[in-house]
C-alpha cells in the first residue's frame, strides 16, 4: 500500500513543485527528473507481491473519496500481473522522456516538464484504478497534458492536429462515461472488485442486450486510444506533429491505455457482449495489421512510417485480446511491453535524426551509417526488435498472439502473419534508404551518438534483449493474472444456452452446456 501511494504521489508532488519554481531556472528539469526517477525506484517495490501471486491485487489502497447517499466513490487502487508491468513501463519511460526533453525542448521548459509529470500521474492512475469512476478521472487527467504538449510544442500544424486528437478521445470518453454510469445504476457501485463479485454470484445480472451496449460504450473509448481501424486516423498526424518526447510517450505508453482497458474492463464486465462482437473486432484488428503495414511501406517520412507501424503492431495486441484464450491474452500483455520499448527507442532515435538534419523526410538522409555507425547500430537493433527478430522482445509477444489466434481460428493467424512479413519489408527498406548506400553530400559531417544521448538508449536495448531471452521473468505473473481474468469472465469456456421442452405437458427449462 505504501509503495503504491509513494509511486503515485511523487509525480504529483513534482508537478506542483515545478509550478512554483522560477520560470527560467534549470531547477525544473532537476525536479522533474528526480521525481520521475524516484517514482521508478519506488515502483520496484511493487514487484515482489505480484511475483508471489500475480492473479490477486496487491499493494491495495482503498479509501473513501466521495461518500454521500446513493453515491460512493472510492480511491481504490491495486496491482496485479497485468498492471504491474505497465506501471513499470510508465515509471521507466517517463524519466527517459524528461531526459530527452532537456535537449529537444528549447522553450517554456518549465511548463513542459510539469505537464510530463501530470501525464505520468494520470497514466499510473489508469493502470492501477479499481474504481470505475476514479479510472475515468485518471483517464481524462492523462489526456489533457498530452493535448497541451502537442498543441503547445508541436510542429507547424499542431493546432488542428491537437484538436483532432482531443475530439476523437473525448467522444470515446463520453461513451465510456455513459457505460460507467449505467453499470452503476444496475449494481449500485463503481468498485471493480465488487462488480466482478456481484456478477459472478448473480446478485447483478445483465442481459445479453445490456452487455452488448455496455461493451460498445467501453469499446468506443478504448478503440480510439489503442487505436483500432478505422478510428486510427488521429494517430499518424499526431505522432508526426507532436514534439519528439511527446511522440515517444504517446507511442510507448499512452497507446497501452486503450489496450489495457479492453482487457481489464471490456471483456470482464460485459463478457457476453465481448463474445458477440469478438469476430468483427478481430476482423478490424487484422485489417489494421495489414492496412497499417501497407501504408508504412509508402511513407516518405520516418515518423509517419513508425506511426503506421504502431497501428499494425497494436492490431496484434487487439487480436490477442479478442482471441479470448490464454495464449492470446498473455501475448497481448507481453506485446504491450515490448512495443513500448522497441517503438519508443525508434522514436527517440528519430528525434536524434531530426535534431541533426531538421527533417524527417527519408530522401534527406542516405548513407549516414558511415559518419554515424553507433547511431546506425542502435537503430538497427531497435528496428529488428520491432519486426520480431528472435531473441528480441517483440518476437515472444507476436508468437503468443499468433498461437492464440490459431487456436481460436487458424485463418486469423494466417492473415495476421502477413503483417509480420510486411513489417520486415517496410522497416528494412526505410533503414536501407536512410543509413546505407552512398553518403549524401549534406550528411558528410553527420554527428554520431554523443555521451548524453546513450543514456536513454542503453536501458531500452538491454530490456529488449531481456524480454526476448528470459521470458520467465515476466510470463508467470502475466499468465496467472490473465488466467484469473479469463476465468472470472468465463472467457475460457463457451456456453450454449437452449430452451428445452421435455414433453407437451411439462414446463420448459433452460439448459446450459459447455461447447468447448
Amino acid at each position: 500500500m505504501i509503495a503504491l501511494a509513494i509511486v503515485l504521489a511523487l509525480p504529483l508532488l513534482g508537478f506542483f513543485a515545478i509550478l512554483f519554481a522560477p520560470r527560467e531556472s534549470k531547477i525544473s528539469f532537476g525536479i522533474a527528473f528526480a521525481a520521475s526517477i524516484c517514482a521508478f525506484f519506488a515502483s520496484l517495490g511493487l514487484v515482489p507481491p505480484v511475483l508471489a501471486n500475480g492473479a490477486q491485487f496487491s499493494s491495495v489502497i482503498n479509501a473513501a473519496w466521495i461518500d454521500s447517499p446513493g453515491l460512493q466513490i472510492r480511491f481504490h487502487l491495486g496491482i496485479d500481473g497485468i498492471s504491474l508491468w505497465l506501471v513499470l513501463l510508465t515509471t521507466l519511460l517517463l524519466p527517459i522522456g524528461i531526459w530527452i526533453s532537456q535537449s529537444m525542448i528549447l522553450e517554456r521548459r518549465r511548463s513542459f516538464f510539469a505537464l510530463l509529470l501530470l501525464f505520468e500521474f494520470g497514466l499510473l492512475g489508469v493502470f492501477t484504478s479499481l474504481d470505475l469512476f476514479a479510472f475515468y478521472v485518471f483517464w481524462e487527467i492523462a489526456l489533457v497534458p498530452m493535448y497541451l504538449m502537442v498543441g503547445g510544442w508541436g510542429a507547424s500544424r499542431r493546432g488542428p492536429i491537437a484538436l483532432k486528437f482531443f475530439v476523437y478521445t473525448m467522444l470515446g470518453s463520453v461513451l465510456m462515461l455513459g457505460s460507467i454510469l449505467y453499470i452503476h445504476s444496475q449494481a449500485g457501485t463503481f468498485d471493480y472488485v465488487e462488480l466482478m463479485n456481484a456478477l459472478a454470484s448473480g446478485r447483478v445480472f445483465l442481459t445479453s442486450r445490456q452487455q452488448l451496449l455496455l461493451f460498445l460504450g467501453f469499446f468506443a473509448a478504448f478503440a480510439v486510444k489503442t487505436p483500432i481501424f478505422p478510428l486510427h486516423t488521429w494517430l499518424p498526424d499526431t505522432y508526426t506533429q507532436a514534439p519528439a518526447p511527446a511522440t515517444f510517450l504517446l507511442a510507448a505508453v499512452m497507446s497501452k491505455m486503450g489496450a489495457y482497458g479492453l482487457l481489464r474492463y471490456s471483456i470482464t464486465l460485459a463478457p457476453m457482449g465481448a463474445h458477440r462482437c469478438a469476430d468483427w473486432v478481430i476482423v478490424l484488428a487484422i485489417i489494421g495489421i495489414i492496412y497499417g503495414a501497407l501504408l508504412a511501406l509508402i511513407q516518405p517520412n520516418i515518423k509517419r512510417l513508425i506511426a503506421y507501424s504502431s497501428v499494425s503492431h497494436l492490431g496484434f495486441v487487439v487480436l490477442g485480446i479478442f482471441a479470448l484464450d490464454q495464449q492470446g491474452a498473455d501475448g497481448a500483455v507481453y506485446q504491450m511491453i515490448a512495443h513500448g520499448l522497441s517503438t519508443g527507442a525508434l522514436f527517440i532515435l528519430a528525434g536524434y535524426l531530426e535534431q541533426r538534419r531538421q527533417s524527417m523526410e527519408i530522401s534527406d538522409f542516405g548513407g549516414i551509417a558511415t559518419p554515424a555507425p553507433k547511431l546506425a547500430t542502435v537503430f538497427m537493433i531497435a528496428l529488428l526488435a520491432s519486426v520480431g527478430l528472435p531473441v528480441l522482445c517483440n518476437f515472444i509477444g507476436e508468437y503468443l498472439i499468433l498461437q492464440g489466434a490459431a487456436i481460436a481460428h487458424f485463418s486469423w493467424a494466417v492473415y495476421a502473419a502477413i503483417g509480420v512479413i510486411l513489417s520486415a519489408a517496410y522497416m528494412l527498406w526505410m533503414y536501407q534508404r536512410t543509413f546505407l548506400g552512398k553518403t549524401n553530400e549534406r550528411n558528410q559531417g553527420f554527428a554520431d551518438l554523443a555521451g548524453r544521448e546513450w543514456a536513454p538508449l542503453i536501458p531500452l536495448v538491454l530490456l529488449m534483449v531481456w524480454l526476448g531471452t528470459y521470458t520467465q521473468s515476466f510470463l508467470p505473473s502475466i499468465s496467472s493474472a490473465t488466467a484469473h481474468l479469463l476465468d472470472q469472465s468465463n472467457m475460457s469456456n463457451e456456453y450454449r444456452v437452449q430452451l428445452v421442452v421435455p414433453s407437451p405437458n411439462a414446463a420448459p427449462r433452460l439448459e446450459v452446456s459447455d461447447v468447448r
